[in-house]
């Protein structure tokens, strides 16, 4: 058996890789998406949380297929492209999904903003817009440059084009963290102002920012990887064994990439969304704690100031009328009728 951090000649993975870990992961993964699956339904939550379940369903397949190459399935065969094909497939499954979890988490900030709206740095639509796009964007990159990378048998060329793609992907995906982390912040300020004792708002933002941190982690890992020697030639040990350590230690790979995205697939598991926000996005919560059903504020600024609102992320240009729209709306509802749902 090969010293760890030995290469192998032939190996698609550099190494002879576990036998064991990706029985682990498997499994994990796939309680986790028995669990979303669930928990989508229960809550009827498959819009505002239901990238997590498709996920975790890639997860399973992405490590069910590197454990059908560990049992001396992963080597490069001249022959025939299968065992380059398994390769392929489990690498995209597996890469492809860290982006969709972000976006996931885009899609729960924008439901907090349509709960909270007199709160929001952004109106909740457009930060779906916004951040949608970016992400597409990412993950195209991101698919491209993995397939691309995950060929060894590939020309030079076509490996680094592999490798900048996806080192442009990862560094737009940081930048775009630390934008969203920025605007949770702001909301998260405004609230604590607003509603000081609520916590049903405050668990899905510490939940939030958890789940940003794991994937940021992760980020930079691929990152710091990426940017190391990742140049690959399986008929050659020595070219191999001046790969950047993160490719030629396996350990490294189930750290960074499989648990911290494992903890993070849990973690939403464990605190639900479903479980703390409404169904109805036309749901809101009023000053006074007590959930009110209400129509959409047409925003009337000129194009002009919503555009540079967008652009500053919510802290220029600030539509200040939002705020007396939902609490009209609540007041007039009070005064017909008793208010309804519950506090917060």
């Amino acid at each position: 058996m090969a010293e760890p951090g030995e290469p192998i000649l032939w190996s698609l993975y550099v190494y002879a890789p576990n036998k064991a870990a990706p029985i682990f992961f498997t499994v994990a993964y796939g309680i986790s998406a028995v669990f979303h699956i669930w928990q989508c339904y229960r809550y009827k939550a498959w819009r505002l949380i239901g990238l997590h379940p498709l996920c975790a369903i890639l997860f399973t397949a992405g490590y069910a297929l590197r454990e059908y190459q560990a049992q001396d399935n992963y080597l490069y065969l001249l022959h025939t492209k299968d065992p380059l094909i398994v390769f392929i497939l489990s690498q995209v499954f597996i890469y492809v999904c860290p982006p969709l979890l972000e976006l996931a988490n885009y899609h729960i900030l924008g439901r907090l903003f349509y709960y909270v709206p007199y709160c929001a740095p952004l109106p909740a639509n457009r930060v779906l817009a916004t951040f949608g796009g970016l992400m597409a964007l990412v993950e195209a990159l991101n698919a491209v440059g993995v397939a691309l990378a995950a060929n060894p048998s590939g020309e030079a060329a076509t490996q680094s084009l592999g490798k900048i793609l996806t080192i442009v992907a990862i560094a737009i995906q940081v930048v775009v963290i630390v934008i969203f982390v920025g605007m949770a912040a702001i909301f998260h300020v405004r609230f604590a102002r607003t509603r000081p004792g609520s916590k049903t708002v405050r668990t899905v933002l510490a939940v939030l920012y958890a789940s940003m941190a794991l994937i940021f982690a992760r980020c930079i890992f691929r990152l710091v990887e990426h940017t190391g020697n990742t140049k690959m030639d399986l008929n050659d040990l020595e070219v191999q064994r001046n790969l950047s350590p993160l490719l030629r230690y396996e350990v490294y790979f189930y750290i960074f990439e499989s648990s911290l995205m494992l903890l993070n697939s849990w973690l939403w598991n464990i605190w639900h969304p479903g479980r703390f926000l409404p169904k109805d996005h036309h749901v809101f919560l009023g000053e006074d704690g007590t959930e009110v059903t209400g129509e959409k504020h047409e925003d009337s600024r000129p194009l002009l100031a919503k555009t540079a609102h967008v652009l500053t992320f919510g802290i220029l240009f600030r539509d200040k009328s939002r705020g007396a729209h939902y609490r009209s709306m609540q007041h007039e509802m009070s005064d017909c009728a008793p208010a309804s749902g519950h506090s917060a």
